[in-house]
């Protein structure tokens, strides 16, 4: 569901240099403002997206959403000018509003702590590979012209027609809790049930609220909120702006790529991506998490992105961007570990969603001040020192959140927890007695 996710929303950075920039008459502004205000709508029914999801449960509410998006990303096929596009891409946010943050909701309901950072890797590693899959893909939908339709237009109908599909699908095969699922013994429903209800018994004992408003004035929600702006504000520059840069190349070495080589070479930082996030979700995982774990991604990613500016080769280039997406995609999965620890029930709900709307007004100010920036400059150079500052801000905020008296420090959530950790070993150990 992810990876479709990711590939209907970013399917537009793969039309844009591909035909659809020309067809539409758009400059680099108007690509970046339509490519943001996805997140616009998105942003505004996070919050009660997931106090629905949370309400109704996922099966229900996570299949409602895919549908809606899949029939929303179908259209994108006829659109005609830059007005219908830009109102396409705030439906397109209306309709995934709450899908992101109601998985990561869903799966903290079914995961103890303890294997929650090894989980939501394996989630995550569905955004870079979407990258390292779905732009070839891409690539070859957009070579195609099927039924008169331009190749960008075919590639929208191609990206838009699974996501209807699997979201049926997920109606029938996602369980709302341990005790629904019939592949688990009745042994293993217990354990796993006990697991979670005395984990969600220590967080409320020890946060003393788990209602929405606790969510909304807790000091690390916010904080949380930041840091995650700077890792999306880095993420999505490159996902809609990397296939334009890579059309750059071309006049810089003076080789003509085709589609289907241009979604090749857009997937090439993604795949040691993923292999990066996966050794780096297993080590936090192997010593518990610790603040580097998220703050020294930030710091590499936020010195990296500029410094791809001056590579002197376009594959130097690539080399760079290489280690700023490794480097975003580390993070992310250990970051989302973090709220669950101290929010849970309604709070968790509303606090996730708090942490991925404020996040995702990256989503629509990156690729608009990217674009507007370089149509006032000329170039990339100004757009990408922004987009290191704002994850070098996030990297400080990291530490700012482990070491401040006035915010609980992360390294005291993992100890705190540890506790509840082992006394799940025990109970685990226990069942596998019985």
């Amino acid at each position: 569901m992810f990876f479709i996710n990711y590939l209907d929303r970013t399917a537009i950075g793969f039309a844009a240099p591909n035909g659809m920039n020309e067809d539409l008459g758009l400059s680099a502004a108007q690509f970046g403002f339509a490519s943001g205000v996805f997140f616009i709508g998105y942003i505004l029914l996070e919050v009660p997206s997931n106090l629905a999801l949370h309400r109704f449960g996922a099966r229900r509410w996570l299949s409602r959403i895919m549908v809606s998006w899949g029939i929303v990303a179908l259209l994108f096929t006829w659109v005609q000018n830059f007005e219908q596009l830009v109102f396409l891409r705030f439906l397109l946010g209306v309709a995934e509003a709450g899908f992101f943050p109601g998985a990561i909701l869903f799966l903290s309901l079914w995961v103890p702590s303890q294997y929650r950072s090894r989980i939501l890797m394996l989630f995550y590693l569905a955004q870079p590979l979407t990258t390292v899959f779905g732009a070839p893909l891409a690539g070859w939908l957009i070579q195609q012209e099927v039924g008169g339709l331009e190749g960008w237009r075919f590639m929208f109908l191609g990206v838009a027609i699974p996501a209807i599909i699997v979201g049926v699908i997920a109606w029938f095969y996602l369980k709302d809790k341990p005790t629904d699922a019939k592949w688990l013994t009745s042994d293993e429903q217990v354990w796993l049930t006990d697991a979670l209800e005395t984990e969600r018994k220590t967080t409320e004992a020890r946060e003393k609220h788990v209602s929405v408003r606790f969510a909304f004035k807790s000091g690390r929600v916010w904080v949380l909120s930041f840091i995650y702006f700077g890792f999306i504000y880095g993420l999505y520059a490159l996902a809609f702006f990397l296939p334009t840069i890579i059309e750059g190349f071309q006049s810089q070495t003076g080789v003509t790529f085709d589609f289907f080589q241009k979604g090749l070479i857009t997937a090439i930082p993604y795949l040691p991506a993923a292999i990066i996030m996966f050794i780096w979700a297993r080590d936090a995982s192997k010593r518990g998490l610790k603040t580097w774990h998220i703050a020294i991604p930030a710091l590499v990613g936020g010195i990296s992105i500029p410094i791809a500016l001056f590579a002197g080769s376009p594959a130097a280039t690539i080399a760079v961007i290489t280690v700023t997406a490794s480097a975003i995609f580390a993070a992310l999965p250990n970051f989302w570990t973090l709220p669950t620890r101290f929010l849970t029930g309604a709070a968790a709900a509303a606090g996730v969603a708090l942490i991925n709307t404020i996040g995702n007004l990256a989503g629509f100010s990156a690729p608009y001040i990217t674009g507007a920036v370089h149509d006032w400059t000329g170039g990339y150079e100004v757009p990408m020192f922004i987009v290191g500052f704002f994850m070098l801000v996030s990297a400080a905020l990291m530490l700012l959140l482990a070491r401040s008296n006035r915010i609980v420090p992360v390294e005291r959530i993992i100890d705190e927890q540890a506790d509840t950790d082992a006394r799940v070993e025990v109970a685990e150990t226990k069942a596998k007695e019985v």
